[in-house]
């Protein structure tokens, strides 16, 4: 609970950015109805002058209403501020919010369904878990990752272990193959075999082999009974409960952890087999080291002090059949070595030098003791634990622990486990693929320094080339101060190192500065603590993000959500949290994007996040393909929106213009209503939904495409102004070069002029065409979906009219009978629509191959590259053309 936080709110920052326009919108709906109602209002006044002569006799402003009153121009013209808020109220989207909603569905229906992302041994797919955040996938900057079950499988094999000094199990770990590699030692032949039982099946989280114990052998060691105790320890301190196959007889374990299951597995093939448990007890299956015989023991289970975060150790105190009372306990390094008892073991530095050689090669090491206790301690320390468990106050968890501490003192070392964590498929490639894409790596985990770092290696987050800037509270001042119990002078002294450590690193980066010499950043748990306090975090940050690579080890649960945090609004760019348990559910509840694990550890975080994938190699196509895509559609969708709705808006406000601004609209009512629903919407919806600049093949072939989202290329305010423009420009060119073109000559061939009617008609299909041709122009991926939907809308728009056009005239009004009689018979409508279209789409057109040839998009780069290795296969000047590839080479590579 204390590392609980509440689940926010997730707005992506397309969307925080689409308000502000429609702000903008509004403003310029205020602005163009009170130009029209400013003009109406002189231009009424001006109908009757001081000596009551009228200037507009056919408007008989000597007879009218409020609306129109020469003598109170100030009400009209209020009035018809009104009227205008109306007549432009189309300059408003109001349907593209529906749109963009449906959009995101479908897209997150192809997420969902994309078999690329389909992990077919757990038979689990990909899963959109909101659909507001689809776009916010492809602007990724900082992914936040935790390592185990992360980038790990977490699933557990008991490898190697140290028992009284000696170091047992052989074999080479994955880590300790990629760290031979990199030193360049000679790697051997790995066989992929794993440890069998006597008939050779495989058994999962047992991994061992040694034949020095193994096979019962172990009884013939000099250190036979700190061997026995060892793994007595491994099958009496865990809560994991016995399932015994009636049928086979084998037995499995259902354990808290995937590590408690190896434990509990190791000590059963090394003969020690937990085979059944009670409330008050715990049975095994044991070997007799003095005998070598398979005995029955029965111990009584008398308190569980149980392992959390804040503790990091786990203890059973049991009675043995010598009534013997008896603290078994295991945990973490830092916290079970300053609990030894004073008399320490002769091979407690051998088996810390054990476990250090374990945490290098990216094993997750346990240090396992004992103790005896007498009846007397046991007696007056249950009173108090019982004391402490039944408390009803609200500090009674820190009694429990503080009791729980009294007890597990003056331990007896018996030495270390060592359990391996395999890289999940995939992993190094993955992420030396976002890192290509320009995306920065930082993992957040729980494990030691030294195996995280050497993980780090193992799944290319760093690099040989790199170099590491470590920062650390290891140092024997402060270890001297922490003995000697100084609060006070600790925390001062941490704090003066921390500041001076973060000092030292922006001086090698500076010092660096220029050479493009790559920089790993490593931080442990405790300085972590310091960094991230009020007056160093924002010269942790400055420092952090400029390294290629950022590892925080020994972090609890807070510390991740407050990483996360601090990356999200120190760099103002959209952060990605990936996890897979409980501990990491803050990070991705704080991260702009949470994506979970949906793993070993059960679906906690999977239930919190906004993306839950199978493994971590899907997030590579999470971001470089369908991010890359949702961000494109998204944005192109709200600009053309804009657009269209813009080109529509003006050519009404134009010929308000030209109508003295009395408020006439130029179009028929029903033509107006159905602009947004029928004629021009389902193009945009296809837009968003189906359109790809390049394949997903290109998308993965070359990263750096996805600088365009991380960029906001195709949503900057240079872009969505420049939309507007051409919407402005559109409704211009309609406007003017229609009734130019129609209004002083003979319209059909009985010589009669173009009407109101016939006009708004012509403007009106002229709109149609234009910003429906716009959207085919703008499609890079066409579909028959997309064929079917923009020249649907076209044909709809003349079927509608003539449809329409034959109700009765009070019905249909202006549309009655304007395209049959009117409009269709004039070889000038058709020709008129063609030319005035044409000049519409031309700036875009000119704007378009300007930037395509001089200035182009990294997406205009490989549209030409995959176009011109096409031509390769078929051309002769090989030589033009494979110079012109190496060039849009390096410009990707920029």
């Amino acid at each position: 609970m204390q590392n609980a936080t509440d689940p926010p709110s997730k707005r992506s920052k397309i969307e925080r950015k689409m308000d502000k326009i429609i702000y903008i919108l509004f403003s310029v709906l205020i602005s163009v109805s009170f130009i029209g109602s400013f003009f109406f209002g002189i231009n009424t006044e001006k109908d009757i002058d001081r000596d009551r002569n009228v200037k507009r006799w056919y408007l008989r402003p000597d007879r009218t209403t409020v609306f129109y009153d020469p003598d109170r121009s100030a009400l009209a013209a209020l009035f018809h501020f009104l009227t205008g808020l109306l007549l432009y109220g189309y300059l408003i989207p109001i349907s593209l919010y529906v749109s963009i909603e449906l959009v995101k569905v479908l897209q997150s229906v192809f997420i969902n369904q994309d078999p690329d992302m389909y992990y077919e041994e757990t038979d689990r797919p990909a899963h959109a878990r909101t659909s507001n955040l689809n776009e916010e996938l492809g602007q990724v900057d900082t992914i936040l990752s935790d390592k185990t079950g992360t980038l790990t499988c977490n699933s557990m094999d008991f490898v190697k272990c140290s028992v009284a000094g000696v170091a047992y199990g052989r074999g080479m770990t994955e880590v300790e193959r990629a760290l031979a590699k990199r030193k360049g030692d000679v790697v051997p032949h790995d066989d992929g075999n794993t440890s069998a039982d006597l008939q050779g099946k495989s058994i999962k989280g047992f991994n061992f082999k040694d034949d020095r114990i193994m096979n019962g052998q172990w009884v013939n060691e000099p250190n036979a009974d700190t061997i026995q105790n060892f793994f007595r320890v491994l099958a009496l301190c865990h809560t994991a409960i016995p399932e015994v196959n009636q049928e086979t007889g084998e037995i499995a374990y259902e354990a808290e952890s995937p590590d408690e299951a190896a434990f509990v597995i190791a000590a059963r093939e090394l003969g020690f087999e937990f085979f059944k448990r009670t409330q008050t007890s715990i049975s095994l299956h044991e070997i007799d080291h003095t005998s070598g015989r398979k005995i029955d023991r029965s111990f009584t289970l008398l308190h569980v002090l149980e392992f959390s975060s804040a503790r990091k150790r786990m203890s059973v105190i049991v009675k043995n059949d010598e009534n013997q009372l008896l603290l078994l306990c295991k945990g973490a390094d830092s916290v079970m070595f300053e609990r030894l008892s004073n008399d320490a073991q002769d091979f407690e530095a051998i088996t810390m030098d054990h476990i250090k050689r374990y945490s290098e090669a990216g094993l997750r090491t346990l240090v396992v003791a004992y103790r005896g206790i007498s009846k007397e301690e046991f007696r007056s320390w249950e009173e108090e634990f019982m004391k402490a468990q039944t408390s009803v106050s609200a500090d009674r968890d820190a009694l429990v622990e503080a009791a729980a501490d009294k007890i597990e003192k003056d331990l007896i070392l018996l030495g270390a486990t060592a359990v391996e964590d395999k890289l999940q498929k995939g992993v190094p490639e993955c992420i030396s693929k976002l890192e290509n894409a320009g995306i920065k790596i930082w993992v957040i985990t729980g494990d030691k320094m030294e195996t995280a770092i050497n993980i780090g290696y193992a799944c290319s987050l760093l690099r040989d080339d790199m170099k590491k800037i470590v920062i650390t509270l290891d140092s024997p001042e402060i270890n001297d101060l922490e003995k000697r119990g100084e609060k006070k002078a600790v925390a001062k002294a941490s704090s003066a190192s921390i500041a001076n450590q973060i000092r030292e690193g922006k001086l090698q980066l500076s010092s660096c500065e220029g050479n493009s010499i790559p920089f790993g950043l490593i931080i442990d748990g405790k300085s972590l603590s310091y960094a991230l306090s009020k007056n160093q975090e924002d010269s942790f940050l400055d420092l952090a993000i400029n390294c290629a690579s950022v590892i925080c080890c020994r972090s609890t649960p807070k510390q991740k959500a407050l990483v996360t945090r601090l990356v999200k609004k120190g760099r103002g760019r959209t952060t990605l949290a990936i996890g897979d348990g409980a501990n990491d559910v803050g990070m991705l509840q704080e991260a702009d994007i949470g994506v979970g694990i949906s793993g070993v550890e059960g679906m906690q975080a999977a239930m919190s996040s906004d993306f839950s994938i199978a493994q971590f190699r899907f997030l590579e196509r999470l971001l470089l393909v369908h991010g890359h895509w949702c961000y494109r559609r998204i944005s192109m969708m709200i600009c053309y929106f804009f657009y269209k709705n813009i080109a529509f808006g003006f050519t009404l406000f134009w010929f308000e213009a030209h109508a003295s601004f009395s408020g006439q609209p130029a179009y028929n009512d029903w033509y107006m209503s159905f602009y947004n629903v029928f004629f021009t919407s389902l193009p945009v919806i296809a837009l968003g939904v189906f359109d790809q600049d390049v394949s997903a093949r290109f998308c993965l072939k070359y990263p750096m495409l996805y600088q365009e989202g991380v960029q906001d290329v195709l949503f900057s305010w240079p872009r969505i102004i420049g939309w507007m423009l051409n919407g402005v420009i559109s409704s211009m060119i309609i406007f003017f070069f229609t009734t130019n073109s129609v209004l002083h000559q003979s319209f059909r061939k009985d010589g009669q002029v173009v009407d109101f009617e016939v006009l708004g008609v012509m403007m009106y299909t002229c709109i149609i065409w234009t910003v429906n041709c716009q959207m085919a122009v703008s499609i890079n991926y066409f579909t028959w979906i997309q064929h079917f939907f923009i020249w649907g809308s076209i044909a709809f728009w003349y079927a509608f009219l003539v449809i329409y056009g034959a109700i009765s005239p009070t019905t249909s009004t202006t549309a009655y009978q304007v395209l049959v009689e009117a409009c269709a018979p004039s070889p000038f409508y058709w020709l008129g629509t063609l030319v005035i279209v044409l000049s519409s789409l031309l700036p875009y057109f000119l704007y378009r191959a300007f930037q395509t040839e001089f200035n182009p998009m990294i997406h205009d780069v490989i549209q030409r590259r995959r176009l011109l290795s096409s031509e390769l296969e078929t051309s002769k000047d090989l030589s033009k053309k494979t110079g012109k590839l190496i060039e849009e080479d390096s410009l990707l590579s920029k």
